[in-house]
């Protein structure tokens, strides 16, 4: 058997800590995909109470770490630390250093036993830093960035300053959007070092079915010839999700049979929900809260149009690249999505997908209702849609980017040693 090429200690505050969760979903899925390039790939992550990762799983290696010296400070990583996805919570301050002297700690261990030839920060801020300091002389450093990252980043004073210093550190980087790689330009990373490397999408776990259809349907009480537009993600500003029931309600009455699904939970649930229903709609919204990664994928072969609407929001932030648009995609469901960070880079308007302005509620309606109107042109762009995906977008041509960026990573880091 011959030994790895690589010997990869990935450092992340997020991952699905059980199978279906939809927290950190494109972890998995890079971690097991470069694993199944033949690379030895250990995942240091934060304990958390629901975490059920443990041993090796895939061909991934995972070593938890407990930090908090209370439960009210468990909230580093694993989209804790946001309130409202616009601000650091007063307990994500406080457990900082608790988290990043842990991660560190655990870091270093497991990088000396198993002699790291590669240390992977996922997220600049903060396991990018702390992927820094680990690497050190004895291995090569390798940052991706994820959006929130970048955000913080640029709010904060400190913050910046900590994500200059790693972005320089780095050997190479990697962002899910051309969007994200200007930012850490931005802020000080060498452009050479910096490589674009989109999410990837499983066309196998996302697809049209016909029996996940009717099922959702009939679950939902929503009849065949109903219109259902369908879209899911945290109840956040940046999702966009108040514009989305906006455009659906100026066309109750063009589409008469047009319904909304909009799977998700969080801050924003409860005006959500009072939203559709002071725009008269109350009754053509659905709300079935939270879903598993298997039943985002029965949703969207429910729906006759998915719709991601993302918006920067008050405060800058806003999604690299959201997963529901890959999805999608795979789907075969034709999409309306925002002109914004990494999605134009997936979808071309009018070929695979429509694009519309952020925060334009009558582009979206207009977009929703040409598509409602149009069966045959709806079809035309699902088709697209998952042909491409399944030609440039799967997580194994992905986890075959981040090989040759540790492959970069390697020769840089001998050409300094």
């Amino acid at each position: 058997m011959t030994a790895p090429r690589h010997v990869v200690v990935m450092l992340t505050t997020s991952y699905p800590r059980f199978p279906g969760d939809t927290i950190g979903t494109f972890m998995e899925p890079i971690a097991t995909g470069v694993a199944a390039r033949g690379h030895e790939v250990h995942v240091v992550l934060p304990w958390h109470p629901l975490l059920r990762r443990s041993g090796i799983e895939d061909g991934v290696r995972f070593h938890p770490f407990r930090y908090a010296p209370h439960p009210a400070l468990n909230v580093y990583g694993y989209a804790g630390a946001l309130a409202r996805d616009t601000d650091l919570r007063w307990s994500a301050w406080a457990s900082a250093p608790f988290g990043l002297a842990a991660s560190y700690a655990a870091t270093r261990r497991v990088a000396c036993a198993v002699g790291a030839t590669i240390v992977h920060g996922h997220w600049l801020l903060p396991s990018g830093v702390v992927a820094g300091l680990v690497a050190g002389r004895r291995a090569a450093t390798v940052v991706s960035l994820h959006g929130s990252d970048v955000y913080v980043a640029e709010r904060y004073a400190v913050t910046r300053r900590l994500a200059r210093r790693a972005a320089a550190r780095a050997d190479a980087i990697t962002a899910c959007s051309d969007d994200l790689r200007t930012r850490v330009i931005r802020l000080g990373a060498d452009p050479a070092r910096v490589d674009t490397v989109p999410y990837g999408v499983d066309a196998d776990r996302f697809r049209p079915d016909a029996a996940a259809r009717a099922r959702v349907r009939v679950a939902l009480n929503l009849a065949e010839d109903d219109l259902v537009v369908f879209t899911a993600g945290r109840f956040v500003r940046k999702k966009g999700f108040e514009y989305l029931i906006d455009a659906v309600a100026t066309l109750a009455t063009a589409v008469p049979h047009l319904h909304l699904v909009l799977g998700g939970g969080g801050d924003l649930d409860a005006e959500l929900r009072a939203r559709a229903r002071a725009r008269g709609i109350g009754d053509r919204v659905r709300f079935p809260g939270v879903l598993a990664q298997h039943e985002v994928g029965a949703y969207l072969a429910a729906a006759d149009i998915a719709a991601v609407p993302s918006v920067h929001d008050e405060q800058g932030n806003v999604d690299g690249l959201p997963n529901t648009v890959m999805e999608a995609l795979a789907s075969g469901t034709p999409l309306v999505a925002s002109r914004v960070a990494g999605i134009p880079a997936v979808v071309t308007h009018g070929h695979n997908g429509l694009l519309t302005e952020e925060r334009d509620v009558a582009g979206l309606a207009e977009a929703i209702a040409r598509l409602a109107g149009d069966a045959a042109w709806r079809a035309t762009l699902g088709t697209a849609a998952r042909l491409g995906v399944q030609t440039r977008h799967s997580w194994a041509r992905v986890a075959e980017q981040f090989e040759a960026a540790y492959d970069r990573a390697t020769a840089r880091a001998l050409a300094r040693s």
